[in-house]
């Protein structure tokens, strides 16, 4: 079976940035599963799944605009510490949620600077090439519950 909108597949992959450094891989782990057609991985990958087959290997590159977008200097602030009440200890790294125009953003601080906490809302992978070795382990056809549902289900059924 190929591909399409409305499959249920699952593949093997590895993530790696333009210096060839792995940012994420399945390596040891169960395969990653998703409903085709359904926005559920980046849209570059998607769009080079489609028509492939369980067996089939192959590298996919990502461009920016195509995976998890340009990366945009206003979504880049300095905020207060005063902003971040009840935690004590604000390090680089960590990640909040925060509301803003389009609701709910996640940030992510960059920088600590005396009273200054300088965030930034871009994904972590904002204006990056993602080069991705696949190998396609199963493809299905998805049940109605999953369609109508619009997710996977594991054996067994899924229970909300």
């Amino acid at each position: 079976m190929q591909i399409a909108d409305n499959s249920v597949v699952s593949f093997h992959y590895t993530l790696t940035d333009d210096q060839g450094q792995v940012l994420d891989s399945s390596e040891g782990r169960e395969p990653l599963t998703y409903l085709h057609g359904t926005g559920q991985i980046v849209p570059g990958l998607e769009k080079m799944m489609t028509g492939r087959a369980a067996g089939d290997k192959f590298n996919a590159d990502v461009a920016p605009a195509e995976g998890y977008g340009e990366h945009h200097p206003e979504l880049m602030q300095e905020l207060p510490r005063e902003a971040f009440q009840g935690v004590e200890d604000i390090q680089p790294g960590m990640q909040f949620q925060g509301h803003g125009p389009q609701g709910v953003i996640n940030v992510t601080v960059t920088k600590v600077d005396g009273d200054k906490v300088h965030i930034d809302g871009n994904h972590p992978l904002a204006g990056q090439a993602l080069h991705f070795a696949i190998e396609v382990t199963d493809v299905r056809a998805a049940t109605d519950e999953e369609l109508a549902h619009g997710h996977v289900h594991g054996p067994g059924g899924h229970h909300h």
